[in-house]
C-alpha cells in the first residue's frame, strides 16, 4: 500500500489536470483501515469464555469455583488473542467491516470539503484496505446526472489496479474516468480550484 513521493506527485498532477477540464472538484483518500474495531476483542473473550464452562461441567471435576476462575483466565487469553490486528480483522464479520467502511466513506465526503462546493459538483475516490473496500462518492449535482452504472466504469479500473498492487495507477485512471464524466455535465467554470489537488492517506 506504500506511496512514493512520485506517487503522490503524479496523483496530484493527474488531479489538476482533470479538473482543467470541469468545474467539478476530485478528492482521493487512501485509509489503511477505517476503525481498529476494538470492540470485537472483548465480545470474543466474552462468547469464549461463556461456552467454556460445560465442556469443564461435562469432562473435568473441578469445582464451581475452579471453573469461574478458569473462565476468567479463558475471557483474558482470548481477549489478548484477538487482539493481534491479523486474527482481529479475520473475526470481525464482513458485513461489520463493510459499514464501517461505508460510514467512513461518507465521514470523509463530508471532512474533506467535497460536499462543501459551490457548485455542488464534488467527487470523492475513497479506498480503504484492510477492509477491501472502494466507493466513488458525488456530490447531488452530478450524482443526478450521472448513473451509478457510469461511476463503476471508474471503480472497476481502480480495483482492477489495486488488485495487482498498482495503487497509484489505480487512482489515476479513478481520476481520469471520473475527469471524463465531470466534463460531460460539469463543464469548466468561474468557481476556480476550492479543494486541495493531493491524495489524503490515513
Amino acid at each position: 500500500m506504500q506511496l512514493t513521493a512520485q506517487d503522490y506527485e503524479r496523483i496530484a498532477e493527474t488531479i489538476r489536470r482533470a479538473e482543467e477540464t470541469t468545474s467539478g472538484e476530485i478528492v482521493c483518500v487512501l485509509a489503511r483501515r477505517s476503525s481498529d474495531y476494538a470492540f470485537v476483542p472483548p465480545l470474543w473473550g466474552a462468547f469464549v469464555a461463556l461456552a467454556s464452562p460445560w465442556p469443564m461441567l461435562l469432562f473435568t471435576d473441578l469445582s464451581t469455583r475452579e471453573i469461574f476462575a478458569a473462565q476468567i483466565a479463558i475471557f483474558i487469553v482470548a481477549t489478548l488473542f484477538v487482539s493481534w490486528a491479523p486474527v482481529r480483522f479475520l473475526l470481525t464479520p464482513r458485513a461489520v467491516m463493510r459499514a464501517r467502511a461505508e460510514r467512513e466513506a461518507i465521514e470523509q465526503f463530508f471532512s474533506r470539503g467535497v460536499a462543501g462546493t459551490k457548485s455542488r459538483t464534488g467527487v470523492l475516490i475513497f479506498v480503504s484496505f484492510a477492509e477491501r473496500y472502494a466507493r466513488i462518492v458525488a456530490d447531488d449535482a452530478v450524482a443526478a446526472k450521472i448513473a451509478n452504472e457510469r461511476w463503476q466504469v471508474a471503480l472497476n479500473q481502480l480495483l482492477e489496479e489495486i488488485r495487482q498492487e498498482r495503487v497509484a495507477d489505480g487512482f489515476v485512471a479513478a481520476i481520469e474516468e471520473c475527469a471524463r464524466l465531470l466534463a460531460q455535465y460539469a463543464p469548466p467554470g468561474a468557481s476556480g480550484d476550492e479543494l486541495p489537488d493531493k491524495i489524503y492517506v490515513m
